[in-house]
């Protein structure tokens, strides 16, 4: 199951919400259709909160399975939050926005190029996956220009041979290429998905959801 949609009539979608295999991190002001979409077409529980009091939780957070990467500047009550569903590990020196320069499911993660190697490590450490340090079509902001699921990556549509071959390496399911949003390669900020299901940006074209679904493993 899929559909197309907008977070308050944005279609910029992963701005708003992160989606691990079982959860959907949304803001509490995420409209009631919205909640419905993760729920229905994802099959995830609606964790509702902030982080740093702000609706984009979608550039602020990154996971997988075992744990849960948040902004330093979170706040001890959406910490807590948080905590009641993974173990929580927190950015907080230089970048911190954890969803944008962090792609991670429960094989790999990928971290932005300049990130220090003793923070991409410990990332690595705490999600219990490898790491690599990779930047795509030159963007170093991986989690806005990629999505990962455990059945496949969809990363813009311009990263070049060796950016593809350094996750060729890492990972053994299907990588390809593919815009959101009418051409748009920011694919993280357009795409939420798990293995179950995925929701795409409202701007999102029939053949933009056709390729989705062929990346990441979708196609009947």
């Amino acid at each position: 199951m899929s559909a197309t949609i907008a977070f308050a009539g944005d279609p910029h979608i992963g701005v708003f919400a992160r989606v691990l295999e079982d959860l959907a991190i949304v803001a509490p002001q995420a409209p009631e259709a919205f909640r419905v979409a993760l729920r229905e077409e994802l099959d995830a529980e609606v964790v509702d909160t902030t982080i740093q009091d702000s609706a984009i939780v979608g550039a602020l957070v990154a996971g997988n399975r075992w744990g849960i990467v948040v902004s330093g500047l979170a706040s001890r009550e959406e910490i807590a939050r948080i905590s009641e569903h993974r173990e929580v590990m927190l950015l907080e020196k230089g970048m911190n926005a954890a969803g944008n320069i962090i792609l991670a499911n429960d094989i790999f993660a990928a971290v932005n190029p300049e990130l220090p190697l003793e923070i991409a490590e410990e990332i690595g450490s705490f999600l219990r996956v490898p790491v690599l340090r990779v930047s795509f079509a030159g963007y170093k902001a991986v989690g806005k220009v990629a999505v990962a699921t455990n059945r496949g990556i969809l990363v813009h549509p311009r990263a070049n041979p060796g950016e593809i071959a350094q996750l060729e390496e890492a990972v053994d399911i299907p990588i390809g290429v593919g815009t959101v949003n009418m051409g748009s390669g920011l694919v993280g900020s357009g795409l939420l998905a798990n293995s179950r299901g995925y929701l795409a940006g409202i701007g999102t074209s029939g053949f933009e959801l056709g390729r989705i679904e062929e990346v990441l493993g979708f196609l009947e």
